[in-house]
């Protein structure tokens, strides 16, 4: 990390946290906060992931969007192989500070991995009893991601 990255507060009082100025992000116990992407123009959620302390810094720093991922535990920067950055319009934390809202412009045609615009195209139906079956909506791919991603693990 550089010299510039921003440092985060220690954790105060509950009323500190929920009404002060003072960014004091919770991570978990494995260091890592939660992270909602939503499209800036449309407000669709694209993806939800996670970052750890330097992702967050780097995202911060860069005004593009970092990861951490849990299966690979590494860092990442979105868009580093597949070129579909996401630039950062807006950050909001939660009131707990424990949850971070980016507002995106999403460059490239999406954000999943998958191929699809967002990451969230199945929905899950409601009001029925016995084994539940994922209903596809919005699940056009938009890009091949073997052609896309390289070194996907």
């Amino acid at each position: 990390m550089s010299d510039h990255a921003p440092v985060f507060a220690q954790r105060g009082s509950t009323e500190e946290v929920e009404e002060g100025r003072a960014f004091a992000p919770k991570f978990d116990a494995d260091g890592l906060i939660t992270c909602v992407a939503t499209d800036a123009r449309s407000g669709d959620v694209l993806m939800v992931a996670h970052m750890n302390a330097e992702a967050l810094q780097k995202t911060i720093a860069s005004g593009e969007a970092w990861y951490f991922s849990r299966s690979r535990r590494a860092l990442w920067r979105k868009g580093e192989t597949s070129g579909h950055v996401q630039r950062i319009v807006e950050m909001r934390i939660d009131c707990d500070q424990d949850a971070v809202w980016i507002k995106v412009e999403q460059e490239g045609p999406g954000a999943c991995h998958t191929g699809r615009r967002s990451c969230f195209y199945r929905a899950v139906p409601l009001g029925k009893a016995g084994a539940v079956t994922l209903e596809f909506r919005d699940d056009d791919k938009l890009f091949d991601p073997d052609k896309v991603y390289r070194d996907r693990s």
